[in-house]
């Protein structure tokens, strides 16, 4: 059987080295293959033995270098695969979505205007691919889960968290996050948001009993969903939370101080509609902890 492959997307940036951090410890966690990838419209075709005065391709070569002795240095005995493309980083990267496990991107902090002015690579492959897309930020921590920088054990993450819509089925976007708490032995919280109706409303504020009766039918419904799910990962501790208020809101305050924050995204959006939605957008602004996209019908 052929081994698995996660795909990290360089372009030079911290963003991007942070990503590849977390990508690696992602595949030697999870005895995957890791693919540092770096694609360059302009990369010239040049005989193995150019002298290095000479390699129109110093520069990109650089950034899988770079990224290459970040890793090593962590995971000396991780497989690695050194890829350079010559072709635009979107189309590249969604191929590499084809062929991998999952793909792993830098991340930066750009307001909703920049990102879709001006076409962020990330947003419009986590729109695209096929597979879970994983944004990391440049600030995440360089050790991994566990360890600090002399290599002592140091606190993990506390958790991962999975956002939940329960308007269809998600079953993709359960896997990944049970798979995730469970290849790292951390419980899993996963999160509701349920606004309240109109009715719920007074002229004092919020109606306790009114408000309270939405959480208790999401919460029956959650616990449904999420059933099946226990008894297939039985060793997964799950804490549901559902929350009197929007997705979005509910999502982006409970994933303070995760490990990971998983969230679904719709292969089948409506005709000109944003690829994608407000609770996966809101997610990628405004959660500093790694955030993966999954795709799901």
């Amino acid at each position: 059987m052929e081994p698995e492959i996660i795909t990290v997307g360089l372009d030079g940036s911290p963003e991007s080295l942070a990503a590849a951090q977390w990508a690696a410890d992602e595949a030697d966690r999870r005895h995957f293959v890791l693919r540092l990838l770096h694609a360059w419209i302009l990369l010239a075709a040049e005989a193995a033995d150019t002298p290095p005065d000479r390699d129109q391709n110093a520069g990109a070569r650089q950034i899988v270098r770079q990224a290459l002795e970040v890793v090593r240095e962590r995971h000396p005995q991780l497989q690695i695969i050194e890829d350079l493309e010559g072709s635009e980083a979107e189309p590249a990267l969604l191929r590499a979505a084809d062929e991998s496990r999952m793909i792993v991107l830098g991340s930066r902090a750009l307001s909703t205007w920049e990102n879709y002015v001006l076409g962020d690579v990330s947003l419009h492959v986590v729109g695209r691919a096929d597979g879970p897309v994983v944004l990391v930020r440049g600030s995440v921590r360089a050790q991994p889960e566990g360890t600090d920088s002399a290599g002592t054990p140091s606190s993990p993450a506390s958790r991962i968290v999975v956002g939940v819509s329960l308007n269809g089925p998600c079953e993709p976007l359960l896997a990944f996050a049970f798979d995730a708490a469970a290849s790292r032995g951390l419980p899993l919280q996963v999160v509701h948001g349920r606004p309240l109706p109109v009715h719920a409303y007074a002229p004092w504020g919020v109606d306790p009993d009114a408000a309270t009766d939405v959480v208790k039918e999401a919460d029956g419904e959650l616990r449904e969903v999420i059933s099946p799910w226990r008894d297939r990962f039985p060793d997964v501790p799950v804490e549901l939370t559902v929350l009197p208020e929007s997705a979005t809101r509910a999502i982006v305050q409970t994933a303070q101080g995760a490990g990971l924050l998983a969230v679904g995204r719709r292969r089948h959006r409506p005709f000109l509609a944003p690829r994608v939605g407000p609770v996966a957008h809101a997610a990628i602004h405004h959660v500093t902890c790694p955030v993966a996209m999954v795709p799901h019908d």
